[in-house]
């Protein structure tokens, strides 16, 4: 019996899908090449299809020809001009609000505890005016702590504090530079070729490697948190609102940290099963969930919460992708307060290929080595800098 005897339609088109994303990736211009990619996609798939003579052998072509898509990418020069430019534009029969010195500020976002405006300068230059209200946060949420910790972590990569003020109500207020892209609308838009995609980990990387060697863990690594004016970078990481370091007067007991830390789907298995002696693993755990996201074909979010965020949710979705550990393979379990308190179903052990089809095989390796149960099993940000996935440029 011949292997394309129990191999369909569906098997090929998944093929084909896979191949159209690192195409469309590895061309200067990401949202206009679908119908190129797609076509180049098709005549490889045929060609591998054709030629096989196993189901191995044909992965094993599709897979090279990724790579070397990747590969490609990393060599063109890319189109840096602004997209979807309308989107960050003032209403212009509007004047705007005056926050402190700064006039003209136009409300850009609403988070749960700060609102964001945009204010253009004089000169032209844009600031992103945050103004909170310290008193109304609950823990770990702290503008002050926020605002100490990013000054001490200034670094390239990092986003600038450009000063602070205080506003009658007892509002706290952070200017920061205003950047016009989050890494998380540039893959749902499909804004960004593989290239560009690794230069944009690279620097969150190089901002962790920076904060953790400074004893500050993030506690909130997602896509949403990495900006950039451009979608060649530089990228910065933001939002320290949860941020931690041992001795801040704003932050808790290193042994007592608080577990309701990070979101939803890019949150590690430690904290919910209510470890808080949590460590820089926690970051590295988040950015490996940033990793797959950004590899992925569709950039789908590697696990899920369900509808309302739930940790029996996500854990559920991680055992399910991963494999459900037991001791052997997460002796960490033993510290674990919360481990034992449910039996879960025992999923088998996926392999990377299955979890992540289509993506490189460098970067799916680098998310093998972040994405470990046992947190002290996972690269360090400055080895994750080192990996053959950062080597391609």
């Amino acid at each position: 019996m011949s292997w394309k005897d129990n191999f369909g339609f569906t098997d090929r088109l998944r093929a084909i899908q896979s191949l159209t994303s690192a195409y469309q990736k590895a061309s200067s211009s990401p949202a206009s090449a679908f119908a190129e990619a797609m076509a180049q996609a098709k005549q490889t798939e045929t060609e591998a299809y054709d030629k096989a003579t196993s189901k191995d052998e044909y992965d094993s072509i599709c897979q090279k020809a990724i790579d070397q898509a990747e590969l490609a990418g990393s060599e063109k020069q890319v189109d840096s001009s602004p997209q979807h430019e309308n989107d960050f534009e003032e209403p212009e029969a509007s004047t705007g609000e005056v926050i402190g010195q700064y006039r003209s500020c136009f409300h850009h976002f609403d988070g749960i505890h700060s609102t964001i405006y945009k204010s253009k300068l004089e000169d032209g230059t844009l600031r992103a005016v945050k103004v909170t209200v310290p008193y109304m946060m609950t823990a770990p949420h702290d503008a002050h702590r926020e605002a100490r910790l990013l000054r001490e972590a200034a670094h390239a990569n990092i986003i600038p504090l450009i000063e602070t003020f205080n506003l009658d109500g007892g509002r706290f207020v952070m200017v920061l530079p205003f950047m016009r892209y989050d890494f998380e609308k540039l893959l749902r838009r499909d804004m960004v070729t593989a290239a560009q995609t690794r230069s944009i980990l690279r620097d969150l990387f190089r901002a962790l490697a920076h904060i953790h060697d400074m004893g500050i863990l993030h506690r909130d690594i997602k896509p949403s948190n990495i900006l950039m004016d451009s979608p060649n970078g530089p990228a910065y990481l933001a939002d320290f609102g949860v941020s931690w370091k041992e001795g801040d007067a704003g932050s808790e007991p290193p042994t007592e940290k608080i577990t309701d830390v990070g979101t939803t789907c890019y949150r590690p298995p430690e904290i919910l099963f209510g470890f808080k002696g949590y460590g820089t693993a926690l970051d590295m755990w988040a950015a490996g969930c940033v990793v797959a996201e950004a590899i992925a074909v569709g950039h789908r979010q590697l696990f899920d919460s369900g509808p309302v965020g739930s940790d029996l949710s996500l854990i559920f979705s991680i055992f399910k992708q991963l494999g459900t550990p037991d001791e052997q393979r997460w002796p960490e379990v033993q510290v674990l307060p919360d481990w034992g308190k449910v039996e879960f179903y025992s999923f088998p052990t996926q392999s990377w290929e299955d979890i992540l089809p289509g993506a490189s095989s460098n970067g799916r390796d680098l998310v093998s080595h972040l994405l470990c149960y046992e947190s002290s099993a996972r690269l360090s940000a400055t080895e994750a800098l080192a990996h053959p996935y950062f080597a391609q440029t």
